[in-house]
């Protein structure tokens, strides 16, 4: 099983689609790297030798912000929002939808299970 930073890529999928395991690492990156060092795409990652293995981790490391880096700087990027207490950072802070859905009816995932209001008394 190779190691690629910080992720064990399973071994029987294509180089392609087992990059994209790679947090920060879509299909178009993948093809981009795969492309750029001349590894065939049909190509499976067990098949890969060590050089191979190792050149992919090197371009990786070097041009890509990937797995903990990625998730730090996004999330330091919202804790920013929400300091400042721009619009975007309180409704990051109230657990509402960021992008201007409507939260009347839905936006159930970002607002979590319906709570029961306490109906009016006959």
């Amino acid at each position: 099983m190779a190691r690629i930073a910080g992720v064990n890529i399973p071994t029987n999928k294509r180089v392609i689609i087992a990059l994209t395991y790679i947090h920060g690492i879509g299909p178009t990156s993948a093809k981009a790297i795969a492309e750029k060092l001349g590894i065939d795409p049909a190509r499976r990652v067990q098949d890969l030798s060590d050089a191979e293995v190792l050149q992919i981790r090197e371009t990786i490391d070097a041009e890509y912000t990937v797995e903990g880096d990625l998730r730090r700087d996004t999330a330091m990027n919202i804790k920013r929002l929400m300091d400042l207490r721009c619009y975007r950072g309180l409704r990051h802070r109230n657990g509402l939808p960021v992008r201007g859905q409507r939260t009347h009816t839905n936006a159930r995932t970002r607002k979590g299970k319906a709570k029961p209001i306490a109906g009016k008394k006959k």
